[in-house]
């Protein structure tokens, strides 16, 4: 979509267009400001939900607005408004300019638009699927989860699809537009057997039309396949011993895994952190910080990919960044203000929620690159040690880079063979110390199904990781067996 067909979508039927918008920001500087910014947003949403085998409720929702901030220094003020209007415009920007009555080096220049590669269609995804077809799909997936297994108790699905079109200007003379969907599906079955109750769940998602769940995979649908993975993580969580505890190997799937990765690690570089001494990576570039196996980049480029951005929420372009490179720490990721107070260039990670919220340095997409061992290599190396395949929870300190993360599928490992499930295995580390102690990577690089949301400052953005297989020689793990 143009920036014409932005600018049409988020402007009309109002009083507002890009001239006079350029005019309200550049009276920022009656204030002595650093630099300021409007962004715009227009979200069309809608969403489904079944439980029981009944659509219990379906949503359809427009929302629009505009915030309007200003830096001075290391300070940032935002005020926002939910009317997309000159009135509305010019209120917010007094209100933003107040931060700053004095000092400031800003000043504004004329908007240019920003170029920048297309990674996903300019669609509204809501418009992709009929109504019908839309109840018609999850009505069918209720159906055919059921009759996968007499276990099965319990059913819920929940369909959602957002468009959200943006348009950034910019003091320092960004004009940029994006539009990006984003569609989502998820199953979560609950199984019993013999008096005991498990859960399983299964989740994808991508920025692109609701026909993505109706590709064919190996002769079935993506969404019967998520029917599918569903019931049989909880199956095996049905046949899950007590998890062992102590230190052990733990060997860490391809793809989702990657979790603990962008937690206990990506947090740690993101610039603010950084900048406020506040990460456990802080002045260590150029250092071994993890080990030599390891390569980890930020890659906001992908086609498609759920956490990639043409452009990010301040106008930047979308960056691939290398991060650590064969275990030595090369780079941060930054927005626009931590990279000025850090002397250095904006990587396209300034994100935010929505128009209401502050854009702060945000993880896109981020993995590592695949070794060259082969898992079954791997698994076959573990003479006793744990194989986390999915993970369902846990808690990061950013500052210290201490976490720790529950499984919702893993097995045990005994004399390199795969054996028992167990149930509730807890890894507790640090991420620099587990991530030093990786052994063998392997080569079978998974980026996850594309369901992934991030939080952070009480915002939450789509976000992509992945990994390959990885042997951590030793984690302490918590269990319930000792033995």
């Amino acid at each position: 979509m143009s920036l014409e067909q932005v600018r049409k979508r988020i402007f009309s039927p109002t009083d507002l267009d890009l001239e006079k918008t350029a005019s309200c920001l550049a009276g920022v500087f009656s204030n002595s400001v650093d630099y300021a910014d409007v962004y715009f947003q227009h979200r069309t949403s809608e969403g489904w939900h079944l439980e029981e085998g009944i659509v219990k409720n379906g949503s359809y929702n427009i929302a629009s607005g505009m915030g309007v901030r200003t830096v001075s220094g290391d300070k940032s003020c935002l005020a926002y408004s939910d009317e997309v209007s000159v009135k509305a415009l010019q209120q917010s920007v007094r209100a933003a300019r107040s931060i700053a009555s004095r000092g400031g080096s800003g000043e504004f220049r004329t908007p240019v638009q920003v170029k920048a590669r297309q990674l996903y269609p300019a669609i509204n995804p809501v418009r992709s699927m009929a109504r019908d077809k839309k109840i018609e799909l999850i009505t069918e997936m209720d159906h055919f989860t059921r009759a996968l297994d007499s276990c099965v108790k319990r059913v819920t699905i929940s369909l959602s699809a957002v468009s959200d079109a943006v348009l950034i200007m910019a003091t320092d003379g960004t004009l940029a537009s994006d539009v990006r969907p984003v569609v989502n599906l998820t199953v979560h079955v609950v199984v019993e057997k013999s008096g005991r109750r498990e859960e399983g769940y299964a989740a994808a998602g991508t920025r692109g039309p609701l026909s993505y769940f109706l590709e064919d995979i190996n002769g079935e649908s993506r969404a019967m396949r998520l029917c599918r993975e569903a019931v049989r993580t909880a199956l095996i969580n049905l046949e899950a011993v007590p998890a062992p505890a102590g230190q052990m190997t733990v060997v860490l799937g391809h793809g989702w895994p990657a979790v603990l990765l962008h937690e206990a690690v990506g947090h740690g570089l993101e610039g603010d952190a950084i900048r406020k001494n506040a990460s456990a990576f802080a002045g260590l570039v150029g250092e071994q910080v993890i080990s030599p196996l390891c390569t980890v980049l930020d890659d906001g480029t992908i086609d498609g990919r759920r956490g990639s951005l043409t452009v990010d929420d301040e106008g930047t372009p979308g960056q691939k960044t290398v991060l650590i490179e064969n275990g030595v720490l090369k780079n941060f990721m930054y927005d626009k203000l931590n990279a000025r107070l850090m002397k250095t260039a904006s990587t396209g990670n300034g994100r935010r929620e929505s128009y209401s919220c502050m854009p702060i340095p945000r993880m896109t997409n981020t993995y590592m690159l695949p070794g060259k061992s082969d898992p079954e290599e791997i698994i076959s190396s573990v003479d006793h040690g744990i194989y986390a395949v999915s993970f369902h929870g846990g808690q990061v300190d950013t500052a210290s880079g201490k976490f720790v993360f529950t499984s919702s599928e893993a097995y045990l490992i005994e004399k390199g063979k795969i054996t028992k499930p167990v149930k509730d295995a807890t890894l507790i580390g640090s991420g620099r110390e587990v991530m030093s102690k990786v052994s063998m990577v392997g080569n079978d690089l998974m980026l996850d199904p594309g369901f992934g949301s991030c939080g952070k400052a009480g915002q939450w953005v789509p976000v992509g990781l992945g990994q390959p297989t990885l042997k951590v020689d030793s984690i302490t793990v918590g269990g319930t067996r000792t033995s």
